[in-house]
């Protein structure tokens, strides 16, 4: 079992530790997974997406995941396993620890699904119901220690 070093590039905002966001009005206390339930909550909330594996698992990682497509954005962990911190983004370029990446802002930002990428981060940070402490999302260079 090895340590991953890897660096994020993501376009979004930063949502901070993972425990600043625990009493939320729609969280029931039982979550143990943040990033999940706030994964949960966006599928539910945006997309309408509500099954669970348990109720109706022929196919469910098929919907699940074309519903995690229509959603456009995802809820991404960052720094380690024992501090996760958390970011809301549109789009996610991991380099892997001896695997750099080009990248070419520039091009991202010609692409014409950028054009809906703030739309869909306030959309979600409204069904969350959560604030940045950010005032407008950006590319946010993170890493993950785990």
């Amino acid at each position: 079992m090895g340590q991953s070093t890897n660096a994020t590039l993501a376009y979004g905002y930063d949502l901070g530790e993972g425990h600043e966001l625990v009493d939320l009005a729609w969280m029931t206390g039982d979550e143990y997974d943040l990033a999940g339930a706030c994964e949960q909550r966006l599928l539910a909330e945006l997309v309408g997406f509500t099954e669970t594996w348990e109720t109706h698992p022929d196919g469910y990682y098929e919907r699940e995941r074309e519903a995690k497509a229509r959603l456009g954005v995802e809820i991404y962990t960052h720094c380690s396993d024992n501090a996760p911190m958390l970011l809301l983004a549109t789009h996610v370029i991991t380099a892997y620890r001896g695997f750099p990446e080009a990248v070419d802002l520039a091009a991202y930002a010609s692409m014409p699904d950028s054009l809906r990428w703030n739309e869909r981060l306030q959309e979600a940070l409204n069904a969350l119901q959560i604030t940045s402490p950010q005032t407008e999302p950006g590319w946010l260079l993170c890493s993950y220690w785990g």
